[in-house]
């Protein structure tokens, strides 16, 4: 049988250390992944996504399983192009789009769109 725990914050048990659970739910991701961006591109791991494209040399598109309640939420991304090597990479959103439930990503290295063996994304905001 189902348990609800309803609370207003959590505490430590010295009671010196509390968080309201309005922090804790905004403050975590309501989706991430770690995708395979070279080859066939595939999901490695995820939490909330319910699949990825490949869009072409250093683009991916992401699907939300649950939506975002709108468009408004922040995307953290990491990439690598291999375990050894670190490189640029960020998402633009007045190139590529961004909806409740999907999003591109763009991974560069010096300037140029590239394909990356590593891509690790987060996403923070309101579910639907």
């Amino acid at each position: 049988m189902a348990s609800i725990l309803r609370v207003n914050t959590l505490t430590d048990a010295s009671s010196n250390n509390s968080t309201a659970m309005s922090t804790i739910n905004q403050g975590t991701a309501k989706a991430w992944g770690l995708f395979n961006g070279t080859g066939t591109v595939a999901i490695r791991d995820s939490f909330n996504i319910s699949g990825i494209s490949d869009g072409g040399t250093g683009k991916l598109a992401v699907s939300i399983g649950d939506d975002m309640s709108s468009a408004n939420y922040a995307v953290t991304l990491r990439s690598d192009v291999d375990d050894d090597v670190q490189t640029s990479r960020f998402y633009n959103p007045e190139i590529y789009t961004r909806a409740a439930g999907s999003f591109n990503l763009v991974t560069y290295s010096n300037s140029a769109e590239e394909d990356h063996a590593y891509v690790d994304m987060a996403v923070h905001g309101d579910l639907a």
